[in-house]
């Protein structure tokens, strides 16, 4: 466990030391922070619930943006045989990578905190959806880190990397309209596997145990997906 540390801290600092994580971080508080005006503006209310329903989408973007080189990259240098040179377990590469993405999630969703700063600033907000939703969006963008994570380990290239990921995520968001669409067991599959529908109830000030599970299941998936895809690399 401490190697996997190790690598989330040299991962995080090659975040912070590209300009990557700076322009991720000013184009979500950027793109966020116009939706929020916007949608306060609209509903008159002191709430972030609208926020939350919408601003997940923004991950559909940014995730992309920060996983492509995780493992990519590693494997385009030929870092990865390196590292696993080194006494240190595949699985231990992969959580550290996966750490590392999630610090940088944490930095962008502290930032956010402005907005419900200002509702408390200028009005009297239900501090409970508010808790609950940050709790959804964390779960839901840590389930995307993980999807991100999995396909940057099957390329040496970053834009393949990216774009695989954001077709995953996009099946993910869109597989409920698929579900209605296809219909019966398929159908019902796909709509359990509705990253939506396991969200809905966050910003309502309700957290479901079954939506928890759903989404650390996602992160389970992809950590040991990306942990198998490295272990096939080793044995190459």
């Amino acid at each position: 466990m401490k190697n996997a540390y190790v690598v989330a801290e040299r991962e995080l600092k090659s975040f912070f030391i590209s300009p990557l994580a700076y322009v991720v971080i000013a184009l979500f508080l950027a793109m966020s922070g116009l939706l929020f005006g916007l949608i306060v503006q609209q509903s008159r209310e002191a709430s972030l619930r609208g926020l939350f329903s919408n601003v997940s989408v923004l991950f559909l973007f940014i995730v992309p943006a920060i996983t492509m080189r995780l493992l990519a990259e590693e494997q385009r240098s030929g870092t990865i045989e390196v590292l696993l040179t080194h006494p240190v377990q595949e699985w231990e590469i992969v959580l550290g990578k996966y750490l590392a993405s999630l610090g940088l999630l944490l930095a962008i969703l502290v930032l956010t905190l402005v907005f419900p700063a200002f509702l408390y600033a200028w009005g009297n907000p239900d501090t409970g959806p508010i808790v609950s939703g940050y709790v959804g969006v964390f779960l839901q963008a840590a389930a995307f880190m993980a999807v991100g994570l999995w396909a940057s380990s099957m390329t040496q290239n970053q834009i393949i990397a990216a774009v695989v990921t954001f077709g995953l995520l996009l099946i993910l968001w869109l597989s409920d309209s698929l579900g209605q669409v296809v219909g019966g067991t398929v159908g019902a599959i796909l709509s359990y596997l509705s990253v939506l529908n396991h969200f809905s109830d966050f910003p309502r000030g309700v957290i479901n145990l079954k939506d928890v599970v759903f989404y650390l299941s996602i992160v389970a998936g992809g950590l040991v997906l990306s942990t198998l895809m490295i272990q096939a690399r080793r044995l190459r």
